[in-house]
């Protein structure tokens, strides 16, 4: 259900050295288009042709940071979550977390028990909170993943009845519960929960995490809040998600919405032989993500054959 990092890697070594594929590595693709019945990629290394293609740079490809006025005056240390390894480097720091998500929290918990002096949490928007193991040791995702093909009212009412039973009321520490339940924020804007262990519920209720409202502005020395408190950290660090980032890529196609997110994805061309994989966000999204590979590999196969 959770892999490990190792188990990533050697899932991919895996993959690059037993499946007879032929890697381009270190090859950056510029653009991508129309070249009579296939495609050609303008790249690095050169143009590469083929009658058909997968795009599965994700849905977290591009770091997003937000541009908050005055934050090129900011004198501390300011990075992307993606740029965070451990709490090292941040012993006796006061530290601003900017987003309440899943990397967010992890971060926070990882701060206070690296050392840190103070950790504030910034949540704008309260999250909908999901323990990583619930009551009897059952995944949070494998029962997510479950709700999500219940209608979706349901499966919201089940998910709060879980957050009270699993989470308790966070409100007078500063995340009350949000009024669109986990499933309607997930089909309405595609907002996961934040996935969590027991162990950083239990940081906020003693307030080793300081929950504190959105970030307003920056300056030289601190951040400015939602409701005009100011904070002075050392460093600030955002967990602010990440963008898609295809409008350079395929932006002239006609395959993408208005957010920037691919109209069809999986077996679905969004052009004849252009396909996107990866692209959805849902519990379970690398099992996901599996099945719709391979249905797009078998949809290909189909084509090619044709």
């Amino acid at each position: 259900m959770f892999p490990t990092r190792d188990q990533m890697v050697a899932y991919i070594e895996h993959c690059a050295t037993m499946t007879g594929l032929d890697l381009r590595l270190g090859t950056e693709v510029h653009s991508l288009a129309r070249d009579g019945a296939g495609w050609v990629l303008a790249t690095s290394s050169g143009e590469i042709r083929a009658p058909q293609v997968i795009v599965a740079t994700g849905h977290e490809n591009e770091p997003f940071i937000t541009d908050w006025p005055g934050r090129e005056s900011f004198e501390g240390r300011l990075l992307h979550s993606s740029d965070y390894r451990n709490a090292e480097g941040f012993g006796d720091s006061r530290v601003l977390v900017v987003g309440p998500g899943s990397s967010g929290m992890e971060i926070a918990y990882d701060l206070v028990e690296g050392g840190a002096d103070t950790v504030w949490l910034s949540a704008r928007t309260p999250p909908n909170i999901v323990l990583r193991e619930g009551r009897g040791g059952l995944p949070g995702d494998f029962i997510a993943v479950t709700l999500l093909h219940t209608p979706t009212r349901f499966g919201d009412a089940m998910a709060r009845f879980g957050r009270r039973m699993d989470v308790g009321d966070l409100s007078e520490f500063g995340l009350p519960v949000p009024e669109d339940g986990i499933f309607s924020r997930l089909h309405r804007h595609e907002v996961a929960p934040a996935i969590v262990d027991q162990d950083v519920i239990e940081a906020i209720r003693t307030r080793r995490i300081e929950i504190v409202r959105g970030v307003e502005a920056l300056d030289s020395t601190g951040a400015t809040l939602a409701d005009g408190m100011r904070v002075e950290p050392d460093a600030v660090i955002c967990a602010t998600g990440y963008r898609e980032g295809l409008e350079r890529l395929v932006g002239d196609l006609d395959v993408l919405d208005a957010d920037g997110r691919p109209r069809e994805r999986g077996e679905r061309p969004a052009a004849p032989g252009l396909r996107f994989v990866g692209y959805t966000a849902r519990p379970g999204a690398l099992s996901y993500t599996g099945k719709e590979a391979r249905r797009a590999a078998r949809a290909i196969a189909r084509e090619l054959r044709a």
